[in-house]
């Protein structure tokens, strides 16, 4: 079991922050604003994000799955939106912890799974497929940037958030890079070189998340068993063994919880630490050195990693392809790809604002979009009409 360092200090040099020198450009917007009196750039971004139709949408968006197999929704499965607060809170957790700009961190996490499609993973590969029919894909990064320039209508003076080029170049550049050369569009979100630290920790706060709380909903759903667990999951069931040392009286859940928390706080500390010895070792002190570094610099450590690895092989083994799980990508997939080739057959049967955009994004692609800002419900209501 890898032990957690909850005392040591993790306070990275203040001029590596997304910030200082480079405040000025990060901080501009696509149309010029006056600043605000008492609030950030980045905060106001987080505030725009936070208050985005997409964003209310993430609640009624499948993170893993809503309901036991064969049972009516419930209430306590998490949904993409809660996934995104728990992400917020550990990115702004790190962000703190290594002296790096909360604020852009809390921006970047709300904002990172804002263009998922419904039906999670499963609805976005449905929906790529369907794409590469014309030539084309979807990418939910990609697809996020798309609804804070053009598609979230809040603002008199301009279509899109506005936010900063900091916040738009960490949806993009979070959790993968892009080459110029196959995406030209994204030329100024300086593709040759790394994102901010900021950017770099939100895949990851990512990945801490849902595996810790897969585990959770797996178990409380039935559809995993704790031997299995304890089994697979070394990190898990030593944090286990100790919360039965110490709770023996205590209720197995609460014992597992005590487990899960645990397990959450070795990879969060984990992190920090080797956060902190990469960018020791690269000699990065600036910002402008974290963009030029070799590789990135946010990542587990080496027996950590494989801790991470263990834990997430076995959730795709026992949880995201299990029966029940399965059977309901099927029917997300017959869903999605059935709705896009009824809509891609009558365009009529878009509504009349993203049957304006065809003549310039192409049909395919406003399929795409209009489906891909549905929620679970709405789009089964949606594929029910089209069904007759």
């Amino acid at each position: 079991m890898i032990a957690m360092e909850s005392s040591r200090a993790f306070l990275l040099p203040s001029a590596i922050a997304a910030g200082g020198s480079e405040e000025s450009v990060l901080a501009r917007r696509i149309h010029a604003e006056p600043p605000h009196a008492y609030r950030t750039p980045f905060a106001r971004d987080s505030d725009r994000v936070l208050h985005a139709r997409a964003f209310r949408r993430l609640a009624g968006k499948t993170q893993v799955f809503t309901r036991r197999p064969g049972d009516p929704p419930a209430d306590h499965f998490r949904s993409r939106l809660t996934h995104t607060l728990e992400v917020t809170r550990i990115a702004r957790t790190l962000a703190s912890a290594l002296g790096l700009n909360v604020e852009l961190a809390e921006a970047l996490a709300l904002a990172h799974d804002i263009g998922h499609p419904p039906f999670g993973h499963a609805g976005e590969k449905a929906l790529d497929r369907m794409l590469q029919g014309y030539g084309l894909g979807f990418d939910h990064n990609l697809h996020a940037l798309r609804i804070v320039t053009w598609f979230e209508e809040r603002y008199a003076a301009f279509r899109g958030l506005n936010l900063t080029l900091g916040v738009r170049e960490g949806i993009v550049k979070h959790s993968r890079d892009y080459s110029a050369a196959e995406h030209p569009e994204l030329v100024e979100y300086f593709l040759d070189l790394r994102p901010p630290l900021e950017a770099q920790l939100i895949d990851l706060a990512d990945e801490i998340a849902y595996l810790t709380a897969d585990l959770d909903d797996g178990l409380e759903a039935g559809i995993l068993s704790l031997g299995p667990i304890r089994q697979c999951v070394p990190l898990f069931s030593g944090f286990h063994d100790t919360a039965l040392q110490r709770f023996p009286a205590a209720a197995p859940k609460l014992v597992v919880n005590e487990a899960l928390r645990r397990m959450l706080d070795a990879l969060v500390t984990d992190l920090l630490g080797e956060v902190c010895r990469r960018v020791s070792a690269v000699g990065a002190g600036s910002l402008a050195e974290i963009r030029r570094a070799p590789g990135r610099l946010a990542a587990l450590s080496a027996p950590m990693e494989g801790e991470r690895a263990a834990a997430k092989a076995f959730l795709y083994a026992h949880l995201y392809n299990s029966p029940g799980i399965e059977e309901a990508h099927e029917h997300a997939t017959e869903v999605v790809e059935g709705l896009f080739a009824a809509i891609a057959a009558d365009p009529s049967l878009l509504p009349d604002d993203h049957r304006a955009q065809i003549p310039t994004e192409g049909l395919a692609r406003t399929v795409a979009d209009y489906i891909a800002g549905m929620t679970d419900s709405f789009i089964e209501q949606a594929w029910k009409r089209v069904r007759g």
